[in-house]
């Protein structure tokens, strides 16, 4: 049995609007201002469809509209899902959220996150098709034998490469490939598997416990597998172009015919660990690059925490994590699935009360620069305010989050403030025209307040 809600929410209209006060500063730095050299290319990109001309792997604005799902499993597991485009001039990332996989398997679950490049035909087709690749094994038992179960995931790793291989040849392409982070949690193991540089981090405690180890073309180990099998290593990607080193697909970088799969410039072999399971397991984060990039383990873990202690809704935890990344600067799309056992926070009125009194302080903190910068002349913009309060101590901010963290508050606490300026210049008009004794000049007055309004001073 399976309990899960799906839908997909929109970014807040003063997100949007902090897009548009931002894009003419970084719209040229995106659009194929980045350089020409291969190594420069977004992750997985070999090149652009025309010789000489690499087309800009960004878009002019990210799209912000964000994929959410949550649900449950009757063994006290708990889960959400938000994936957003971003920067990405495409939206490569799939996801797998299984809470219970039924018959025998009734209380193991499931969950992984694709992550695509040169294209999402490979990641969509592993999310629709590798779980079944593995539970066709035949070695996924209810007796949760670690050495039978660790050689099905691998082997089932290995006949979805096969079955995407085989599809290649057959219509005729070679490009394109996914990264694969998963995780299948049973009544006693957690199993922890990655192919790629996605990751996968569980917290214990309020600690990282565990995570995954990414596979870099860069690492001791990858590259001397790279190079072994005829490759190399050049600008930290696989013959200057890949920056991942095992993924299924990709099968132009696995033509050694004197290697076995295993050995190839980029290997389908996953890495499988199988964690015992604790009372204090608190959650697991599966998560794509895009995540990585801007936060540490430590991090995550820690944000995640402290957002669990006023939130209940692990879809908004999510969000939250995919603002903050956005704020961070990640330009990749952005995956994360959340899975809470029963020992996760729980909501705490302290932590809720603190919470309340940082964003009052914000808020109070957002007027004071406001009127301090509107006191020299021209309505203050956006990013001068975010400039001065990030220059501000302020105490109590998220945990692993700082004050990124809390921008969807200080951006509408600005807006705030602006609408309240609109109103106090709207009212200085009309008290204006109550004093004026000609008619021209009351409608005059009139005129200039309903251009106020229009223009939204």
């Amino acid at each position: 049995m399976r309990t899960s809600r799906k839908g997909s929410v929109e970014m807040p209209a003063f997100v949007r609007q902090l897009v548009k006060e931002t894009e003419k500063r970084v719209t040229s730095f995106f659009k194929g201002g980045r350089g020409g050299g291969a190594g420069e290319l977004s992750e997985g990109e070999e090149g652009g469809e025309e010789e000489g001309v690499i087309p800009s792997p960004y878009l002019d604005r990210p799209v912000l509209d964000k994929h959410m799902q949550e649900g449950c499993a009757s063994w006290g597991l708990t889960y959400a899902l938000t994936s957003m485009q971003g920067w990405r001039a495409h939206m490569e990332d799939f996801h797998n959220c299984f809470p219970q996989l039924g018959g025998e398997l009734a209380h193991w679950g499931f969950f992984a996150v694709y992550d695509g490049h040169a294209g999402s035909a490979v990641a969509q087709h592993c999310s629709r098709n590798l779980l079944d690749h593995i539970l066709g094994t035949g070695k996924i038992r209810a007796d949760d034998d670690v050495v039978r179960v660790t050689e099905g995931i691998k082997e089932g790793f290995f006949l979805m490469d096969k079955h995407l291989h085989a599809m290649a040849c057959r219509e005729g392409w070679e490009r394109g490939g996914t990264t694969v982070v998963a995780t299948a949690i049973t009544p006693h193991h957690i199993y922890f598997v990655n192919c790629g540089d996605s990751r996968a981090v569980l917290c214990r405690a309020g600690r990282v416990a565990f995570s995954t180890e990414d596979h870099k073309p860069f690492s001791p180990g990858e590259r001397e597998r790279i190079e072994n099998a005829g490759g190399s290593v050049t600008l930290q990607r696989v013959n200057g172009s890949l920056a991942v080193s095992r993924a299924l697909g990709d099968f132009s970088y696995k033509t050694a015919e004197w290697r076995p799969v295993t050995e190839q410039m980029v290997s389908p072999e996953p890495d499988v660990s199988a964690v015992e399971r604790s009372p204090a397991d608190e959650f697991l984060v599966l998560a794509c690059d895009g995540v990585w990039d801007t936060v540490t383990n430590e991090e995550l873990c820690a944000f995640i925490h402290s957002r669990l202690r006023v939130c209940t809704d692990l879809r908004e935890v999510c969000s939250q994590v995919i603002d903050l990344c956005l704020y961070k600067g990640s330009l990749d799309n952005i995956s994360i699935i959340l899975v809470c056992f029963p020992g996760a926070p729980q909501l705490s009125p302290e932590a809720l009360h603190q919470e309340a009194e940082l964003e009052d302080f914000l808020e109070s903190k957002v007027a004071e620069i406001f009127e301090e910068l509107s006191a020299r002349g021209d309505e203050p913009d956006l990013l001068s305010v975010l400039t001065v309060l990030a220059s501000t101590v302020i105490p109590g901010l998220p945990p692993g989050g700082g004050l990124q963290s809390k921008r969807n508050c200080i951006i509408s606490a600005y807006y705030q403030q602006k609408e309240a300026r609109r109103c106090r210049l709207a009212q200085a008009v009309i008290h204006d025209s109550k004093g004026t004794h000609s008619t021209g000049e009351a409608v005059l007055a009139n005129v200039a307040l309903s251009w106020i309004t229009v223009s939204g001073l």
